[in-house]
């Protein structure tokens, strides 16, 4: 038997309860909002789901209009009965205008979401907005201006913050487990599939780095518990099928940390249909007292000096970006998005496309 000592004992202890009693406490999602709420969808695409989903448990809210002009779109989402009484609008102005809603869900394609965000600026009208807010930082810059002006509390739908294995990293580094996170390696891999025409357009597309880069970004600063401040970047189209038209299918970026440290994504659109899943992401966070990483196939694991790498089993319960975002805006609980990690995921990520497209390292405001 090894010969321990009392420090070796103190440190199994707390790695046991890191690996335990952390989360496992975390009570269920619950939300009750103390008004009748009228919602209304400004879009359907992307995330929209995330708004829909939790719709049964939230008996005070009603969809009262939705304006959407892609047909196939549309098609999809009236199967939901949450619609069933709601009125449709060509003119998402005029919705605004007439219904005079509690909240908007802007789910509109990438190219027109600053717009959409800036009319219900215009309108002082909170909001909860698939991402990122713009496509380019000059135009993002202005939308966070006219947020902060109109005074009013947005929501993101980044809902990878509310998975278990991000929350369990993010409260691993949080105990200090592997010290300051020094260097962080991520990865998005997606099938191609058959993309819709919004996003095969570059124009309403904007860029791969801001629709799906916006993910990692947000969860490498979520889970380090650290910010970028200069990025460099490469995007290409390479090999690519005719079904995702203009969409860039492999990049690759670089950020310095605001520590001297250093984090990269790379993504690709290159994942075999005969793939078990979908998506394939991953992270890989490393200190100077050890890793903490993410991948399907293991699950989330931890490696530190004098012990096996042990996987995390005990992770938190599944968490909703809708319902954070409502507990925080009427209920005034803290959200694990704040409006300036929204502000700082959309200016990295923005900034990281620009280094792509004009080739250079860009400092992220």
């Amino acid at each position: 038997m090894a010969n321990w000592t009392r420090r070796d004992v103190s440190r199994d202890i707390s790695l046991g309860l890191l690996a335990s009693s952390l989360w496992a406490a975390t009570p269920p999602q619950f939300v009750k909002l103390p008004k009748k709420v009228r919602l209304v969808l400004l879009g359907t695409l992307g995330h929209v789901g995330e708004v829909l989903k939790p719709l049964p448990q939230l008996p005070e809210i009603e969809v009262v209009a939705y304006c959407e002009s892609d047909s196939v779109e549309l098609k999809k989402i009236l199967k939901n009965t949450a619609l069933t009484k709601a009125h449709a609008y060509t003119d998402y102005r005029k919705m605004l205008d007439a219904e005079k809603p509690d909240i908007v869900a802007v789910c509109t394609s990438n190219g027109d979401r600053a717009e959409a965000i800036l009319a219900c600026c215009e309108r002082k009208l909170p909001f909860i907005a698939e991402k990122p807010f713009a496509t380019s930082l000059i135009e993002y810059l202005k939308v966070e201006k006219k947020i902060v002006d109109a005074g009013i509390q947005p929501g993101i739908l980044l809902p990878l913050r509310f998975d278990p294995p991000y929350l369990a990293i993010h409260k691993i580094v949080q105990s200090g487990a592997i010290g300051e996170v020094a260097q962080i390696s991520s990865q998005k891999s997606y099938k191609a599939g058959e993309r819709p025409a919004w996003m095969q357009n570059y124009k309403t597309y904007g860029g791969t780095i801001p629709w799906i880069g916006i993910h990692m970004i947000d969860l490498m600063r979520f889970t380090s518990g650290r910010e970028f401040t200069e990025v460099a970047s490469y995007q290409a189209q390479v090999g690519a099928p005719a079904s995702i038209g203009q969409m860039e299918n492999t990049t690759g970026s670089i950020f310095r940390m605001d520590n001297g440290g250093i984090a990269s994504l790379h993504m690709d659109y290159y994942r075999p249909d005969s793939a078990p899943t979908h998506g394939d992401d991953r992270i890989r966070l490393a200190g100077p007292k050890g890793i903490v990483e993410y991948l399907e196939a293991t699950g989330v694991t931890l490696l530190v000096e004098g012990r096996n790498q042990e996987r995390v089993t005990d992770l938190p319960r599944q968490q909703q970006v809708f319902l954070d975002y409502l507990d925080a805006l009427y209920n005034g609980k803290k959200p694990l998005i704040s409006r300036d990690d929204m502000f700082r995921s959309n200016r990295a990520t923005l900034a990281a496309h620009q280094a792509a497209v004009e080739k250079r390292f860009v400092a992220i405001p």
